[in-house]
This record gives structure tokens, sequence and C-alpha cells, in this order.
């Protein structure tokens, strides 16, 4: 997924706020799941665990690429690996590990929908 820049993103130096990162990768993640035809209401889920490495900054006007790769699979969890980098140069900015689990709707953790899962393990 890319996405520019725009100056609401940025804080006061200029530089993407630390906490958009999270949306872009959200929104990455939703992109990659909508790619596997896996619409939004085929299951629920919340981010269960989210680590990040914060490494170059994005600046107003860049354009950034968000990426979402799937590193294993659980019963009830799904552990990605999400990159950010500057299109322009394709230096890294920022790296996260986000695991997402599947919930019922009494948010209690439930096993992945074989549907889902197998949709997930689709290669594009």
């Amino acid at each position: 997924m890319e996405k520019r820049i725009y100056y609401h993103d940025t804080d006061a130096g200029g530089v993407v706020y630390y906490a958009n990162y999270l949306k872009y990768m959200e929104e990455a993640r939703t992109q990659y799941l909508l790619d596997r035809g896996i619409a939004l209401d085929m299951f629920l889920y919340a981010v269960r665990e989210c680590n990040l490495r914060y490494r170059s900054p994005a600046r107003y006007g860049d354009i950034i690429k968000c990426s979402s790769e799937i590193k294993k699979i659980s019963a009830a969890q799904i552990f990605f690996q999400q990159n950010i980098i500057n299109k322009a140069d394709g230096k890294l900015l920022v790296e996260a590990e986000v695991t997402l689990v599947c919930l019922t709707r009494d948010f209690k953790p439930a096993v992945i929908p074989d549907e889902v899962r197998g949709r997930l393990l689709t290669k594009l």
C-alpha cells in the first residue's frame, strides 16, 4: 500500500507523528485482507500485541510504502511482519510485529474460521 504524507500527518517538527504509523499499518493489514477476498465482517479480530521499531522519520510530501506479510498463523492468532519504507530511496522507516487475535462477539478468543484461514494462506 502506498500513501502520500500530508501536512496533517506531521507534528511541529515536520515529521510524521509517531502514532500515525499505527494507522498506516492498520490500513495495510486491512488491504491485505481485502486483497484475499476477506470481507471485514467475516470474522472479528483485535490487535493483541504490537512491537514497533522506528528507524527513520517520514516527512511532509514523502510517499511511503507499507507492507504486510503473515509470518505465522495459530488456531486463533495471526502474526504479521510489517514494514514502512520511503518509496523514493527504499529506506526502512518503521518495522513492526503485529499479532491479531480472532474473537467471538463476546470478545473471547475464537478459532479462525476455516474459510478465512484458507484465504489468508493464499498467495497473490
